[in-house]
């Protein structure tokens, strides 16, 4: 009895530096001028940094726990937050800009990641990252293709480069070009990964710019809805495959393989979309989920060593920045055919 109690209290230690890690990442989040730096990055790089020094064994069953089952149920929580009711307040053109930038994340995606020699999980994380909202989007599809903490890591260090890059870069080349307020607000909406950085761009620009991209951003973020059953069927697949063989032809149950979160993600999506969840429980339940997904990648920070980003390589940087650069044109070339310019 009190073996268990021991490790139980072992456990709950390091279940609670990974929330301890978390909740100074919201507060450097704060303190940092501009919002540009989002806590779940903090968090990320912070694990990171720590793990250099501190690796006990004793913790790994906690941040096994912490990066699976609570991310999970964030998941789960992030569906409180997303309604199909907020395509129909941007309007049609900015469909068509999501639309193209998408099928060049995931469509020229494949063959870029094939040139960089990545596998399909860490491509695909990073174009998932690219094409929709950054690390939530990273956080969200990572269990549902069982992607590895270092994957996680790097496609998320990989869409935080460009991001850094691009809230510099975004409000000087519109400028440059000679963009109207709402043709800047689709391209940083459209392009830009992370809202913190959709956010920070769309503000340098101008006020109504601003307003703008942070509507279509949130707009794009829907996308985490077909993106997740796309990859989830996938995963599915996958799996089913590897029991069959595995089995020797035997029935696989079904169950055992879908990912079990999916069914709470899509029935909060829905319950939120029919506007049964009012408006102040859609944002505390939007926050808790965004403090448990900062709580995960903390873990997932606390898993990687700066020793794994090394053997990776510049693959995964190259590999980003490149989709990135594919996105940022596809979706300025859109905006132009569209005469929106």
């Amino acid at each position: 009895m009190r073996a268990k109690i021991k490790d139980f209290g072992v456990f709950s230690a390091g279940v609670a530096i990974c929330f301890g890690v978390a909740a100074v990442s919201v507060l450097l989040e704060e303190l940092i001028p501009g919002g540009v730096l989002g806590a779940s990055i903090i968090a990320l790089f912070l694990g990171t940094i720590i793990n250099s020094f501190f690796h006990p064994k004793w913790i790994q069953p906690s941040l096994k726990f912490t990066s699976k089952r609570i991310l999970k149920i964030a998941i789960i929580l992030l569906g409180a937050s997303l309604s199909v009711k907020t395509i129909m307040s941007v309007g049609k053109l900015t469909f068509f800009v999501i639309i193209f930038t998408f099928a060049m994340c995931f469509g020229g995606g494949y063959f870029v990641r094939k040139i960089f020699g990545l596998n399909w999980k860490l491509g695909n994380l990073i174009s998932a990252g690219t094409g929709i909202c950054g690390g939530s989007a990273i956080a969200a599809i990572a269990p549902v293709i069982d992607a590895e903490d270092k994957d996680i890591a790097f496609a998320m260090s990989s869409t935080f480069l460009f991001d850094m890059i691009m809230v510099a870069l975004y409000p000087l080349m519109g400028k440059w070009i000679g963009m109207s307020d709402m043709a800047y607000g689709i391209w940083a909406g459209t392009s830009v990964n992370d809202t913190a950085s959709v956010v920070a761009s769309g503000y340098a620009f101008s006020e109504a710019a601003g307003d703008f991209a942070t509507m279509v951003k949130l707009t794009r973020t829907i996308a985490i809805i077909p993106t997740v059953l796309v990859f989830a069927y996938i995963g599915t697949r996958i799996k089913q495959k590897e029991l069959q063989t595995a089995n020797a032809g035997r029935k696989v149950n079904l169950m055992k393989v879908v990912p079990w979160f999916i069914g709470g993600f899509l029935l909060l999506a829905a319950v939120n979309s029919l506007g049964l969840i009012p408006a102040g429980a859609s944002v505390v339940i939007k926050s808790a989920s965004k403090f448990l997904m900062v709580t995960a990648l903390a873990a997932i920070g606390l898993n990687t060593s700066l020793l794994d980003f090394k053997r990776a390589g510049l693959a995964p940087m190259f590999y980003g920045i490149t989709i990135d650069t594919l996105v940022t044109l596809t979706a300025l070339g859109v905006i132009w055919c569209m005469g929106l310019m």
